[in-house]
Formats: C-alpha cells, sequence, structure tokens
C-alpha cells in the first residue's frame, strides 16, 4: 500500500485530516520564511547591504517561534490523536524538519553576522564568487525539500541527496582556494577566516536540507534513510515508486 492511500485511510474525525495538513502547511509556511532570510544573507553579503543582513538576522526570532509553535502542535496531535501508520511518521517527519529548518535559520544568522562584519570592514576580498554559487546551490536544495514535503515526492527528496554531494565538493574546493590566498597575502587573514566560515555554514545547510530530504523519504516509505548511502536511497525510493 502507497503513503498515498495508507494515510488518513482510518480517521474517524474529519478534524484530524485538517490537523495534519494543517502541520504540514505550517512545515512549508515556516520554510519559504528560512527560504528567504537564506536568500537575503548571501544577497546582502555580496552586495555588502549591512541593512538587508540586519533585516534577515532579525528573521532568527520569528523562525524560533513557528519551531516552538509547530511542535507544540505535534505533541498535542499525538496526545489526543494517538496516530498511528503514516500519520505518525508524517507527525515525526514534520517535527524533525522543522528542528532542521530552525538549524538552517541559526546558521543563516550567523552569515549575517559575518556578512555586517565584512562589510563593515571594506576589504575586497576573495571568496564572495563562491559564497554565491554555494549560496544557490543550497537555496535550491532547501527548495527542493519544501516542493519534495508539499508533494510527497521522494524522487525530489532523493535528488536533494545528491546535490549534497555536489555541495560538499564544491565547498572543499572553494576552502582550499581560500586557504592558498590567505596564505599567500596575510593581511587578509581576518576577512578570508570570516568568508571560510560563511562557507562553512552554508556547508551545514546543506547537510540540514539533505536530513529533510531523508525525513521525507521516511514519510513516504516507512524506511529510515539516515546514514544510508545514495546507492541505498535510491533503491528505497525505487520501492516507493513501484509501489505506486
Amino acid at each position: 500500500m502507497s503513503y498515498e492511500q495508507d494515510r488518513h485511510s482510518n480517521h474517524i474525525s474529519q478534524s484530524f485530516n485538517e490537523e495534519l495538513e494543517q502541520i504540514r502547511t505550517e512545515l512549508l509556511t515556516m520554510g519559504g520564511l528560512v527560504e528567504r532570510q537564506l536568500s537575503d544573507a548571501v544577497d546582502a553579503l555580496v552586495a555588502g547591504d549591512t541593512e538587508q543582513a540586519e533585516q534577515a538576522r532579525k528573521s532568527d526570532q520569528a523562525i524560533n517561534d513557528m519551531e516552538m509553535m509547530i511542535d507544540e502542535q505535534c505533541t498535542l496531535i499525538i496526545a489526543r490523536r494517538q496516530p498511528a501508520a503514516a500519520d505518525l511518521r508524517l507527525i515525526i517527519s514534520v517535527s524533525k524538519a522543522v528542528s532542521d529548518l530552525e538549524r538552517i535559520g541559526d546558521e543563516t544568522t550567523r552569515i549575517c553576522r559575518y556578512a555586517i562584519e565584512l562589510a563593515n570592514d571594506g576589504k575586497n576580498v576573495r571568496g564572495y564568487q563562491e559564497v554565491r554559487h554555494i549560496g544557490n546551490l543550497v537555496r535550491d536544495m532547501l527548495q527542493n525539500c519544501l516542493t519534495a514535503f508539499a508533494r510527497s515526492d521522494a524522487e525530489m527528496a532523493y535528488k536533494v541527496a545528491k546535490q549534497d554531494k555536489e555541495v560538499d565538493s564544491e565547498y572543499r574546493t572553494a576552502m582550499r582556494s581560500l586557504m592558498t590566498y590567505m596564505m599567500e597575502d596575510p593581511r587578509y587573514i581576518t576577512s578570508i577566516m570570516n568568508v571560510m566560515w560563511i562557507l562553512r555554514g552554508l556547508e551545514r545547510i546543506g547537510d540540514h536540507a539533505r536530513n529533510m530530504a531523508e525525513h521525507l523519504i521516511y514519510l513516504v516509505s516507512g524506511t529510515d534513510v539516515r546514514h544510508s548511502s545514495l546507492k541505498d536511497i535510491k533503491r528505497t525510493v525505487r520501492e516507493v515508486e513501484q509501489k505506486k
């Protein structure tokens, strides 16, 4: 039985369906807020716009508030409804995905702080092109994660897992380049270190996006694919597609 056939199949109350769809909707709303924050943070860094960076940083409180609200709703649904099967997987997956979104918000907030420091420093340092490139990659991963949750799309989630390998590769290349530049010109050590911390934050955002993709695959398949290889994840996704 597929996820779509299994979910909500034994509900007596229509309000139960509405509660489940509500937490999914709120996850997507929170994801949209995090996505905008990330986009604004990268744009602010590249443009040297401290005002935009500060506005993006202030989004962190709203993201934290949404995490707490959705977690409370998930807890109440479990307490009142005692869900099982696909319904329980939905609640668990949403709760875990919300936690990853909050951590993406934390990483983005740190990026905003570094962006402000770099703008105030005023030095023309290397690494902004790499930040833009990797920032676009992880933003695309986040967008695909949210699309996967909206559509219950395991194939899209698998795409995110593959994208994470690309992000890791680009991150390592960028770090090697910046290390070389920093050793050649010690005057820029502090500024380059800030750029490197930003890149590290973006790499971690990619990791959290992959976590979210794995939560979605668990939701639709019932298989926990955390710490699994891409080959094993692909096998699980293929099995989901065959059951449709």
